[in-house]
Parts: C-alpha cells; sequence; structure tokens
C-alpha cells in the first residue's frame, strides 16, 4: 500500500470510529474527504504559492466545485406556482406554506450541504395566516422553529423577518426568546421609515437574551440590491435573492502587509498583486462549477427559483487589525487600530483601496460581473489573526468607540461585515441600553448590528450560534449540531472568547481535525 493511500485509508477510519460524530457527520466528513482525493483544478503557480503560504484561502469549498457556496432561492415564488420536479401544488394555507418549506429545505444545497437561507420568512408567511389566531400561531411556528434545529441542526441557517410590523415577526421574535437555540441564525431588517421602534425595541431585547438576532440596516442592503431583492444568510452574508455566492476565497491582509515594505507599497503594488491572483482563483473555481458541474441544469433553475446570473463571487478578507498594525510599525508610528485615529484612518483607506481595485477587475461569472467585498468573520483555523476588520480580541475600546471607529468601513462591504460586541451582564437590568447603542451603530453606518452579553449560554462566535455549554461538553459526548465542534475549535485556537465585556450606559455607551466554519 502506497504512503499516500495508508494515510488516507487511517483519516478514513479515524472518521468513522469517532465516538463524538453522528452518523449524518461522519458521512459528510467521508463525503469531503473523498472529493480532497480529487486533483486540483488548474491555477498558476503564483495562486497555488499564495494559497500555500496562507495569503489566499479557498474556504475549503473542495477541489471540484459542484455546488455553490450559498443559494437563496425564491422561495415566494415557489409557494405560489408549487414545483412539478418536488410534484407538489401551490401552497394554499398556512400548513401547507410550511410543510412547502420544510420540503424544499432539504434540497437547498450549500457548503455546509444545509440551506443557509431559510427565506424572508415574515413576507413568505403572512399571506397564508386566514383566519388563524395568535396562538395558533405561535404553536405552529414554534413546533416549526424546533424542527428546524433538530433535522437541520446548523448554525449557518438562517432566516430573515422585518422590517415591517407583523404578527409573524413579533411572533418568531418571542419563540426565538423563549428557545434560545442554536439554529436557526436571525436577522431582522431595520427601516427607520418602515420599522416602529417598540418593534426594535423588542428585537435588542432580544439580544440580551438570547444575542440573536442581528440587526441589519435594510435601507444600505436595498442600495445595493434593490427593494426585497436579498437576503442574509449564513453568519451574515448579503447576497442576491433567486441567486446567491458561487464561491468565496479570501485575502489575508495580515501576511499582504508582511510582505510590503511600506504603506505605499502595500496601496500600489502588494496589495494589487494578490488581488489579481485571488480573482483568479476565482474565476478558476466558478468556470468549473458554471461550465462542468452541471449544477445549473438543476429543477430550482427550470422552476425559476434560482437564476445563474444572479450568483456572485465573494471577496473576503481579514486581519485588518495585525495589517494596520504592521504597516503603522514599518512606517514608525505607534498607534494601535482601533485605539488610534490615524491608524483606524489607514485601515478605512485599506478597505476603500479593496473596493477600487474589485470595482476595476471584471470576474468571469458574477452577479453584474464583479466580485462583492466582504469582510469574512474568520475561521476555526486562523491563529493570531482577528476576523474581517475588527478590532483585536482582548484590546476593544468601549462600544460606542468601537462603532465610531469601525463604522466607516461598513460602506465598503456589500456582501456582509459584522463587529461582535460583547456587552457586560448588567444590560440585561437595562435593555433600552441595547436598544440606543443598535440605534446609533445603525445610523453612523452600520451595515449590520451583533451584540453578545457576557453571561448568556448562546452566543455568537463568528456569526454563527453556539451554546457555551455545548462547547464544554464538546470533547467528552460530541454534538447533535454540525457547529459546535467549530465553535469549540475556535475557542481552542482564537481567541474568541477573549472579546472584553462592557457596560453600555445611557450616558456613554470545513475538514475533519481542521475543521472551518465559514460565513
Amino acid at each position: 500500500m502506497s504512503n499516500s493511500l495508508a494515510l488516507n485509508t487511517d483519516r478514513f477510519r479515524q472518521i468513522i470510529n469517532d465516538p463524538k460524530l453522528t452518523v449524518k457527520q461522519k458521512n459528510q466528513f467521508l463525503a469531503l474527504e473523498a472529493e480532497a482525493l480529487l486533483d486540483y483544478m488548474p491555477v498558476s503557480d503564483g495562486v497555488q504559492s499564495a494559497m500555500k503560504q496562507g495569503v489566499i484561502c479557498d474556504m475549503f469549498e473542495g477541489n471540484a466545485p459542484f455546488k455553490p457556496r450559498y443559494v437563496l432561492p425564491d422561495y415566494a415564488r415557489y409557494l405560489s406556482q408549487g414545483s412539478a420536479f418536488l410534484e407538489l401544488d401551490a401552497a394554499n394555507d398556512f400548513d401547507d406554506a410550511l410543510n412547502m418549506l420544510t420540503v424544499l429545505y432539504h434540497h437547498v444545497p450549500s457548503v455546509t450541504n444545509i440551506p443557509v437561507y431559510l427565506g424572508q420568512l415574515d413576507e413568505l408567511l403572512m399571506p397564508y395566516v386566514g383566519q388563524l389566531s395568535d396562538a395558533q400561531i405561535y404553536q405552529k411556528l414554534r413546533r416549526f422553529w424546533i424542527m428546524l434545529d433538530r433535522t437541520l441542526p446548523d448554525a449557518f441557517m438562517h432566516a430573515n423577518i422585518g422590517p415591517s410590523d407583523n404578527l409573524i415577526c413579533r411572533t418568531i421574535l418571542r419563540i426565538d426568546a423563549e428557545l434560545k437555540q442554536i439554529a436557526p441564525n436571525l436577522t431582522f431588517m431595520y427601516d427607520p421609515k418602515v420599522t416602529p421602534d417598540d418593534l426594535l425595541r423588542v428585537a435588542c431585547a432580544n439580544i440580551c437574551e438570547c444575542s440573536k438576532p442581528h440587526i441589519a440596516n435594510y435601507p444600505m442592503h436595498a442600495q445595493t440590491y434593490g427593494e426585497k431583492q436579498f437576503g442574509i444568510v449564513s453568519c451574515y452574508n448579503s447576497l442576491p435573492l433567486a441567486g446567491g455566492a458561487n464561491t468565496l476565497v479570501r485575502l489575508n491582509l495580515k501576511e499582504v502587509a508582511q510582505r510590503a515594505e511600506s504603506v505605499s507599497d502595500f496601496m500600489q503594488a502588494v496589495l494589487p498583486s494578490y488581488v489579481d491572483l485571488a480573482i483568479e482563483l476565482i474565476d478558476a473555481r466558478t468556470t468549473y462549477l458554471h461550465e462542468q458541474s452541471g449544477f445549473f441544469n438543476s429543477f430550482m433553475v427550470e422552476e425559476k427559483l434560482i437564476d445563474e446570473q444572479r450568483f456572485a463571487p465573494m471577496f473576503g478578507i481579514y486581519g485588518m487589525a495585525e495589517a494596520v498594525d504592521t504597516l503603522q510599525t514599518k512606517s514608525s508610528l505607534s498607534g494601535q487600530y482601533g485605539l488610534d485615529s490615524q491608524a483606524n484612518q489607514l485601515g478605512v483607506q485599506i478597505s476603500q483601496r479593496l473596493a477600487q481595485l474589485l470595482e476595476e477587475r471584471p470576474v468571469k461569472y458574477g452577479w453584474q460581473q464583479r466580485a462583492l467585498l466582504h469582510a469574512q468573520g474568520g475561521i476555526s483555523l486562523d491563529i493570531d489573526v482577528t476576523p474581517g476588520v475588527r478590532i483585536a480580541y482582548g484590546h476593544e475600546p468601549d462600544p460606542v468607540s468601537y462603532v465610531l471607529a469601525n463604522a466607516p468601513h461598513h460602506a465598503f462591504y456589500p456582501s456582509g461585515i459584522s463587529d461582535i460586541l460583547t456587552i457586560d451582564e448588567t444590560v440585561k437590568d437595562n435593555p433600552e441600553a441595547m436598544y440606543n447603542l443598535c440605534k446609533g451603530a445603525l445610523a453612523a453606518g452600520y451595515r449590520e448590528f451583533t451584540a453578545n452579553v457576557a453571561s448568556n449560554d448562546l452566543v455568537r462566535v463568528t456569526g454563527y450560534m453556539v451554546k457555551l455549554s455545548d462547547i464544554e461538553k464538546f470533547a467528552q459526548l460530541g454534538s447533535r449540531s454540525n457547529t459546535t465542534f467549530l465553535g469549540a475549535e475556535a475557542a481552542k485556537n482564537t481567541a474568541i472568547l477573549a472579546r472584553r465585556p462592557r457596560i453600555v450606559s445611557m450616558e456613554t455607551t470545513p475538514v475533519y481535525q481542521e475543521q472551518a466554519e465559514c460565513n
């Protein structure tokens, strides 16, 4: 037996014999191992070198992409027309709608093999409420919510509600606070012209209880994609509705900065060269998906639930904090990212430069022929590097200062950016403080507002949810949730749990053993 085959056989056996994995989890890891045996698609020596050195990462999407990373079906069309492939007629009532959604969820692929987008649930379900009472709606949605967590146990699965005030929206917020489940992830869309303040207060009170929902700046997203033409998926990724993301390639800004001689060299030479290599990798991966995989011959395309032209590659970046600090040192400046105004301004200039570089570089397959810039939330293998444009863990200023420092970045990241503020548990006695912080952040230009409360068992890691109690038990017992091991690994390898809790006041404030979560 060759050494390579022996290593693979040992790895397969290790997965099969792992007592912490469920049967489904073993199936998934074995499938990933099989795909990894295929030769990688052709890329240049420059791309191969950048990947080997950790400057560019393909997010463990596989050597032969046969499905998009994220898929956002047009669920409203599906409910109204039915599906010939699934042999389902159009929905006639609330039970029909819930049943049809449940069926389709099991046919929507993603990088996790579980749907990352469940739809704008209040808009989808309100037309089917009919004569049902509030109590009946509550019972049906509560069972639906439990079903999602138990049958699709992945915290990257994401539902959207808002910005309008309606029975479904308020009921989902109530149920989510009561159940405190890992899944589904949840985003509440906020529009100051549409959303009443008392509904935003309910959403912020939920954050105090269970660290959910994300609160999205609806007008900001709508400006990018159009009214009701987008969804928030996975961790906090914004993408075209009836489309999605065909791939995500990310760039380690820390590594790029280390290869530059100065700020000018970074901006004008080194950064553009690595952006070019990342675009080359994006084109190679999307070409295989669109031209060879056969995915876009699926029933979802035939029934117009998705449109091939509405898939966009995501260009992720991370390590902004370390990149800025490295460039500051090269410039003989001592100011630290997140704490110094000059360093913060340099960070914004880097984001602006990235947006400019992507605008100048068309992609082969992508919505509007461009990659979408994304502040990538990190993976569990990242060591000594901070996700996206976040301030380094353990060095965060107070929440208001944090918001003011990072808000200018948000305009440049249309496919998602998130700062996770960790707030002292005393905010539970004063949820109005969370409301004011959220509203202030959105007014300052935040695309997404996200917070953890220090004493909560249910917390966000990079954007997805885990229970701290599950992380503690995982080493001995495993978990039915596909994402608990990611949180456990992130807690071990990164400083993710070292976020500094701050009191908010009214006055101031993807492979086995190397599994990687994505967003």
